[in-house]
């Protein structure tokens, strides 16, 4: 569904600025590579607090606390 709503956005733009429309292609592949190393710091960041949390909650898991 999101596909096709920016499919849709993007045919509006085309209609009414063509250039725009095309700088738009061009560049959306350059923004997305560079948009990679943010993408892989972040699942590292969240794998990392994922980490603190086990460990933070590892004693109340083996006292046999109940996860609600």
């Amino acid at each position: 569904m999101k596909i096709l709503i920016v499919l849709l956005l993007w045919a509006v733009l085309l209609a009414v600025c063509w250039p725009l429309a095309l700088l738009f292609l061009v560049v959306w592949p350059v923004l997305w590579l560079l948009s990679i190393p943010f993408r892989i710091v972040g699942v590292v960041m969240e794998a990392l607090l994922a980490l603190v949390r086990a460990i933070l909650f590892l004693p109340a898991r083996l006292l046999g606390a109940r996860h609600s």
